[in-house]
């Protein structure tokens, strides 16, 4: 089914005579003479066709433009996402306690969670870098596998994700 354009015009069993003002990807809005602005499904089989046009249709959407970006700007670019911690562990702190009898080191658990984040993301980072590498398929194969590894070695701190889908994963079982 080929797509019309802006300023077909049909009539609608429902509605009557119209124009196509606008089309998105999944809707033709359309401005009746009686009845305004009405969104038709672009499968809507309820309107006779009486003049097409065929311009050129522009058929993404806004949110469909943002998402794209966001996963290119993701992709490619070593700006980290906003990862939340835990609720649990908000405003809480890690205590490193030393076998002699010296002064504990206290840490803001948010600084120390802040830097296994950054530490995920340079990960993330080098992985894709070794993937668009000149090196050959072999040794890429081996940098991933100790990347892997470190990933494995990370999941301790899974505890402090809020959100499971940014938590460290390592070899999986087969």
């Amino acid at each position: 089914m080929k797509l019309l354009g802006i300023g077909s015009r049909i009539k609608h069993n429902t509605f009557g005579d119209g124009v196509v003002t606008n089309v998105t990807s999944k809707h033709y809005w359309v401005t009746f003479i009686e009845n305004g602005l009405e969104t038709l499904n672009l499968n809507d089989t309820e309107f006779e066709i009486i003049e097409a046009v065929e311009d050129e249709v522009d058929t993404i959407s806004l949110y469909e433009v943002e998402k794209t970006l966001k996963s290119i700007l993701t992709r490619y670019s070593d700006i980290s996402e906003n990862v939340p911690i835990a609720d649990k562990w908000k405003g809480g702190k890690l205590i490193l306690e030393p076998s002699t009898p010296t002064q504990n080191k206290e840490i803001p658990i948010e600084t120390f969670f802040h830097k296994i984040v950054m530490v995920r993301d340079r990960l993330r980072v080098m992985e894709q870098k070794i993937n668009a590498s000149n090196l050959d398929e072999s040794e890429k194969i081996e940098l991933q596998q100790y990347i892997t590894k470190i990933y494995g070695s990370l999941t301790t701190f899974n505890v402090l994700f809020k959100i499971q889908e940014h938590y460290f994963v390592g070899d999986k079982s087969k």
